[in-house]
């Protein structure tokens, strides 16, 4: 019987190509800090992953929100910081149990895709702008550099975290918006040090995995209410 790969080829070529270009950024820019990298070369399997519902994906996220602050808390992006080490962590543990609890068809390898009800939305969408608010102030008062920005990184990981945690596509939108923030903060930063560049690659590279996993998991979506999971019916034909 043929042997299916859990990955497609071009996933496997998706994230070969992203971990080639983020190590080349490295080699480029910056050489000297081995944490970027690897917090950059975690994050973009953790996208490999998320692709495909599986919860290994946001179990190494909350490993890259952990070195990701650190990185932040060096370049006195505490808004930064004060995000993914007490916002996207939490809610990423969180995300790996609730994807642990709602596996599809039994199988722990892919998740039971959730279409976000319309109440639940409007709540939502409430609770962003409490968050943009509380941490705006915060940040303000931390003297975060580049506030504005910093303040609307906030919101989008907050609505990304929230839409991972509760199974809905729309986590990798609010994520690739996330990551034009975050290439335009890691930009500025990189007028003072060139090394930050190798940061901005990565959010890059992590933007074209994030379009990529949003169209995986409405493919997947629609399989499941097929009845069948993505991966399935390639077991069947072959």
């Amino acid at each position: 019987m043929k042997k299916h790969l859990p990955f497609t080829k071009a996933e496997l070529a998706l994230w070969g190509g992203s971990a080639a270009l983020v190590l080349a950024a490295f080699l480029l820019f910056d050489r000297g800090d081995g944490l970027k990298l690897l917090a950059s070369l975690i994050g973009v399997t953790s996208l490999l992953f998320n692709a495909k519902g599986n919860p290994i994906g946001p179990g190494l996220m909350v490993i890259f929100s952990a070195l990701y602050g650190i990185i932040s808390w060096r370049c006195a992006y505490y808004g930064e910081m004060a995000t993914y080490l007490g916002m996207t962590a939490p809610m990423s543990l969180y995300a790996l149990v609730a994807w642990l609890k709602n596996p599809y068809g039994g199988q722990r390898s892919q998740v039971k895709v959730r279409r976000l009800p319309q109440q639940e939305a409007l709540l939502l969408l409430l609770l962003a702008g409490v968050v943009t608010a509380v941490f705006y102030f915060i940040l303000k008062a931390l003297h975060t550099a580049n506030l504005i920005p910093s303040t609307v990184s906030v919101t989008t990981s907050f609505l990304a975290m929230y839409l991972t945690a509760r199974r809905s596509p729309a986590f990798a939108l609010c994520y690739g918006a996330n990551d034009l923030i975050l290439i335009l903060l890691w930009l500025l930063a990189a007028r003072e040090d060139w090394a930050y560049l190798s940061v901005v690659v990565c959010f890059g590279v992590f933007f074209i995995n994030d379009t990529y996993t949003y169209f995986r998991w409405r493919r997947m979506e629609k399989d499941q209410r097929a009845g069948s999971p993505s991966h399935a019916k390639k077991r069947q034909a072959g």
